[in-house]
């Protein structure tokens, strides 16, 4: 591991910190975003909403139990950067693989350790979500700035295009990647529960979706068929499936009309469910509207009210931008807000069989408060039937 590789983490206002470096060598420019949680750094580093960005995390310890190949929520890692303030150099865990450094470099991602991510957070959010270089290259903080503002970030891009699957396919035809963990009993030798019988079958669309949402609708009893996020709602009609899934994705919802035309031409075709990104294009096809929030939710504490029960779920969050409620027309109701701040972070549409939520119930930070959305999408499709 390379301690004395001095690297310098400058942010496009002027603002910069100096750290060292480990994981890849090299220079990195994009939106700089903090996420809260203890733990699930690697879920963090393979989501694909995380496309474009450089992730700190505001817990000081990271790496300390490794990486293992199950826990991926995508093949790959989809961060352009990872900041943190102390590394675990020697990780304890009998799941481990590999370090996080080595991670790092099979993956060519250039990391900072030592980095003052208490003094980031708070700078971010005062100051709000902006473009930062992440560089090991022997610059002045001046040029690495330059640089930072002269990079893309996020408002206006798509990255939905670059992360999604190039053609559909069946998840888990076999059924061997989507049970759920149990903790193995000596009799029977097995560390997975055996799966329910498929009742319904559902087309996902991948905008950049995660596994482990994947592996909880097969658990929920769904045979699912992932589409291209630029299918069009004809040819996803073909499929005859019962219901249609949203998935979360990464970049800027107000860049992706094709998407907001083929969810709004399935709209009342068949029973809809959308997860973040998912949800937020729902918005549009509804005929609302986003905007950018100052610094996002990014964590597992987010506390989040259902206005229908006055029930609270602590929920997982990784999104930068919310539906405007202004936008809303009248035939659609805000079934959930953010108790932080009072965003949108549920809606349905009162008469057709459409709803979503903004957070996300598969990370199970609760850890199960939010995976009844998954038994309401099953719902709603057997009311359909």
């Amino acid at each position: 591991m390379r301690s004395d590789v001095r690297t310098l983490l400058a942010l496009e206002d002027g603002r910069y910190f100096e750290g060292e470096s480990f994981g890849a060598t090299g220079t990195r420019v994009g939106e700089i975003c903090f996420n809260t949680a203890m733990t699930g750094y690697q879920e963090v580093l393979t989501d694909p909403s995380y496309r474009g960005q450089i992730v700190a995390m505001t817990y000081p310890l990271i790496g300390n139990y490794g990486i293992n190949s199950l826990d991926q929520e995508s093949a790959s890692p989809h961060v352009r950067g990872f900041v943190i303030e102390e590394l675990t150099e020697v990780p304890s865990n009998w799941r481990s693989e590999m370090s996080l450094d080595e991670y790092l470099r099979k993956w060519n991602i250039p990391g900072a350790k030592g980095i003052d991510t208490r003094a980031l957070t708070r700078h971010l959010r005062t100051r709000g979500a902006m473009k930062a270089c992440l560089t090991t290259e022997e610059i002045l903080p001046e040029e690495a700035t330059q640089r930072a503002i002269e990079g893309e970030g996020v408002i206006g891009m798509d990255y939905v295009r670059e992360v999604s699957t190039k053609k559909i396919y069946r998840w888990d035809p076999e059924d061997k990647l989507s049970a759920p963990w149990s903790i193995p009993q000596p009799r029977d030798g097995e560390g997975r529960r055996a799966l329910p019988p498929t009742r319904f079958r559902i087309a996902a669309y991948d905008y950049g979706i995660k596994e482990n949402i994947l592996r909880l609708l097969r658990q929920k009893g769904f045979e699912v068929t992932v589409v291209p996020s630029t299918t069009s709602a004809d040819e996803v009609l073909t499929l005859d499936a019962d219901g249609i899934f949203l998935s979360n994705g990464p970049g800027d919802p107000a860049a992706l009309p094709y998407a907001h035309k083929t969810v709004q031409d399935l709209m009342g075709k068949k029973p809809i469910f959308g997860i973040c990104l998912g949800h937020q294009i729902l918005g549009f096809a509804f005929g609302g509207s986003t905007f950018k929030l100052k610094f996002g939710h990014r964590g597992a504490n987010q506390p989040v009210k259902d206005l229908r029960t006055g029930k609270v779920a602590i929920t997982a969050q990784n999104h930068g931008f919310a539906v405007n409620t202004e936008s809303l027309p009248s035939d659609v109701e805000v079934t959930h807000i953010n108790l932080n701040d009072g965003t949108v972070e549920g809606m349905r549409h009162k008469e057709l069989p459409i709803f979503s939520v903004q957070y996300h119930p598969e990370a199970a930070p609760g850890p199960h408060d939010a995976s009844y959305f998954f038994d309401q999408f099953a719902d709603l499709i057997e009311k359909q039937k």
